[in-house]
């Protein structure tokens, strides 16, 4: 018993370091933004005054809140699809064995070694429009250049791609150990009774590899939901605000808006929009993975 209690006790201290961590670098920080969130401080002055829900009001009357969480939304679930279909696209053609397999999978994977905003600043001089890499080879082909990021909307379908492409090498890792994991006999059987190829990867493949797939998806979706270096890097948030996320607003009402109290009010509603929409992903595949095992 005493044996037992012991080792109960150091597993609870071997506890301590996690917890304390956790305290100070989530909890703390989460519950001093809440009560931010309820006052007017400017973010540095030592003087502030509460204000109760007068943050969450406004930001329900914001034309630029509406725009940035739009945009939220298209950066979640924009990259996440484009990332799924091109990571598992890598992943079924280099799974085998070829010569060059190990350097094209480095290379796929290699920008996801880049900080997003080294990779949003990379990514600008090929959209820019003066001496822009794409402006120049159109220039050189005849074509007159193209002002890529002028237009809002067209801003963020760019910034979906990059992010997309940036980390689309996390996903074939992901893909390709979940591909590792499913038996050749499955496919090896349907192929004896005749199944094409695309009949095994509908039937066999895919569903097998939902596991996976729930994985990275709920991790992309997350990546995507709190984008930030690549929007600030490429366009700060313009044109205007069109470009805007929720993560670089709050990032303008705190540091160029001086508006310490709203900001906070759009990072505690980021943060519940990014829990609920992880959840229900990830318990809808969850299911769906389920369901075929």
């Amino acid at each position: 018993m005493k044996q037992k209690s012991r080792k109960g006790i150091s597993i609870d201290i071997l506890y301590l370091p996690a917890v304390i961590l956790l305290t100070v670098f989530v909890v703390y920080p989460l519950l001093s933004g809440v009560q931010i969130s309820f006052t007017n401080w400017n973010g540095y002055s030592s003087t502030y005054k509460y204000i109760g829900f007068a943050n969450y009001k406004k930001m329900f009357h914001d034309k630029m809140f509406y725009t940035a969480l739009k945009n939220t939304v298209i950066y979640g679930v924009g990259s996440t699809t484009l990332q799924t279909i091109i990571g598992i696209s890598y992943a079924l053609l280099l799974q085998k064995r070829f010569p060059g397999q190990t350097l094209a999978r480095v290379i796929i994977y290699l920008p996801a070694m880049i900080a997003s905003l080294i990779m949003g600043y990379i990514s600008y001089f090929l959209v820019q429009y003066n001496h822009g890499a794409i402006n120049d080879i159109m220039i050189a082909l005849g074509k007159e250049p193209v002002d890529w990021m002028a237009n809002g909307e067209r801003a963020v379908w760019i910034i979906v791609v990059i992010n997309a492409l940036q980390f689309v090498g996390k996903t074939m890792i992901v893909m390709i150990a979940g591909l590792q994991g499913i038996p050749d006999s499955y496919n090896e059987a349907a192929s004896i009774d005749g199944a094409a190829y695309l009949q095994r990867l509908r039937y066999i493949t895919l569903p097998l590899l939902l596991p996976a797939i729930t994985t990275s998806v709920v991790l992309n979706l997350i990546g995507g939901l709190k984008l930030f270096g690549i929007i600030l890097a490429t366009t700060s948030g313009g044109p205007g605000y069109s470009s805007h996320s929720l993560s670089t607003l709050i990032n303008y009402l705190y540091f160029q808006n001086q508006n310490a109290g709203y900001s906070s009010s759009v990072g505690l509603f980021l943060f519940l929009i990014i829990m609920i929409l992880g959840t229900i992903v990830r318990n809808f595949l969850e299911k769906k993975a389920e369901g075929i095992s």
